[in-house]
């Protein structure tokens, strides 16, 4: 059994051991191999509990068998019954190794999933109808922080390593069984395909190679067009249709969590590029609006926020859970390249002024002078439409004296004899990124 170690030279690696086969041939070949490489190794052992008395012989064999060889370990039990099934369990361990993680016991988390395990997770998402997503197969999640070093080597080629370095391990009794869908395919299906195409795992496994690679360019031109804008993101004009869904899939599913949108649904959104600016689809809570520049999805709904005095939005520098930094001084502190610095005679914000959002009747007067309604100033300087109810403002009445990330009004402009100067920082709705 020959394992590329290069990746994970100079790593401190945490082997999840379950005293299984898999588990236990892959800590020994770390153990073994990885000092030429300068790993230092370590283990975790997760006893979930799901298995009663099974679970703890597994434990303690895992214990044992470290103690024995200098490996430190790390354990984990949950109490018995935590958990009613499979999934609950995994969700557990994968808390496990974050925690491992966090605390600096190791730079990533080792799993023992291999060639044959691929070929499974592949048949499986197919048979479920999976999009291109779902047949990369098993692969290192760098991002969170794990490893799969056995996912191009075979079964036999683990029980052969196993038998020749006579490598004690336990049997979970449950992976004997076809009553998982897993087991199923593992049992049943893997060696009927196997008997029929000769070297099928492994060309299973060299597929979803291919097909990761075509998901992660997929998902680099869907990120290019993705812009993430204020409160929400904005989609950029793509006539590509799988480019355009990948787009849609990584901001309703991934960033704002709505993982049950429909083929409908955006087949409506990829429809609304070609509609009028200012035409808007609402769906899942969200709301997507045509505009110039594209599609731009936010949270749907109006804001609604009780008005605040200024004076108190000073002290919060908050206003409606938005970061609203309003300073005295001719400095702002450090400013992230999304916000805009607004310089201001604080002498001129009279004592009842308030901080809210836009109201019917409001007007502006622009810096230079002239007056007009505030949505025919923001018009005027383009301000994306899905972005202006969300903007603060600082008010006198209906006179709007400031738009946060936009303009201040003549009327609280520096002058000569300004005694005192403040900044306001705020969000710009013009920077995206």
């Amino acid at each position: 059994m020959q394992v590329n170690l290069s990746p994970y030279a100079n790593k401190r690696i945490c082997v999840a051991v379950s005293g299984g086969r898999d588990s236990m041939a892959l800590l020994h070949y770390l153990k073994k191999c990885g000092g030429d490489f300068g790993i230092t190794v370590s283990a975790l052992n997760c006893d979930h509990g799901i298995r009663g008395e099974e679970s703890e012989r597994d434990s303690a064999f895992v214990k044992d068998y470290c103690a024995a060889n200098g490996i430190p370990l790390r354990f984990f039990k949950a109490e018995r019954g935590s958990f009613k099934d499979e999934n609950g369990a995994r969700m557990w361990r994968l808390d496990c190794y974050r925690k491992v993680l966090e605390e600096g016991g190791a730079d990533v988390i080792a799993t023992a999933h291999h060639l044959s395990d691929n070929a499974e997770t592949v048949l499986f998402n197919l048979a479920r109808g999976t999009s291109l997503a779902g047949v990369k197969g098993i692969a290192d999640e760098l991002s969170l922080g794990i490893i799969r070093p056995l996912i191009s080597i075979s079964r036999e080629q683990i029980d052969e390593y196993i038998e020749v370095n006579h490598i004690p391990f336990v049997v979970d009794a449950s992976n004997l069984s076809d009553g998982y869908t897993r087991n199923k395919i593992r049992h049943n299906v893997l060696p009927a395909l196997e008997e029929a195409v000769h070297g099928a795992a492994r060309n299973i496994y060299n597929f979803s190679r291919l097909a990761a690679e075509d998901g992660e360019y997929f998902a680099r031109k869907a990120e290019e067009i993705t812009l993430c804008r204020g409160d929400g993101f904005l989609i950029k004009p793509c006539g590509e249709r799988v480019i355009f869904k990948r787009a849609v899939h990584a901001i309703v599913a991934k960033k704002f969590g709505k993982i049950d949108y429909t083929s409908e649904q955006f087949e409506k959104l990829f429809l609304l590029q070609s509609a009028e600016n200012g035409k808007r689809f609402e769906f899942l809570g969200l709301t997507a609006v045509k505009e110039e520049g594209g599609i731009a999805v936010t949270r749907g709904g109006v804001l609604q926020a009780d008005e605040a005095p200024f004076s108190q939005v000073i002290k919060t520098r908050e206003y409606a859970g938005k970061p609203l930094v309003i300073a005295c001084g001719e400095s702002a502190e450090s400013v992230s390249e999304n916000c805009k610095v607004l310089k201001f005679d604080l002498d001129c914000i009279p004592e009842n002024a308030v901080v809210r959002f836009r109201r019917d009747g409001d007007k502006f007067t622009k810096f230079g002078g002239g007056s007009k309604s505030l949505s025919d100033y923001l018009t005027d300087k383009k301000v994306p439409q899905s972005m202006r109810a969300a903007l603060p403002l600082v008010c006198d009445g209906s006179d709007v004296l400031i738009i946060c990330g936009v303009e201040i009004s003549d009327k609280v402009k520096i002058t000569e004899n300004t005694a005192r100067t403040a900044v306001l920082v705020c969000a710009d709705p013009f920077k995206t990124n």
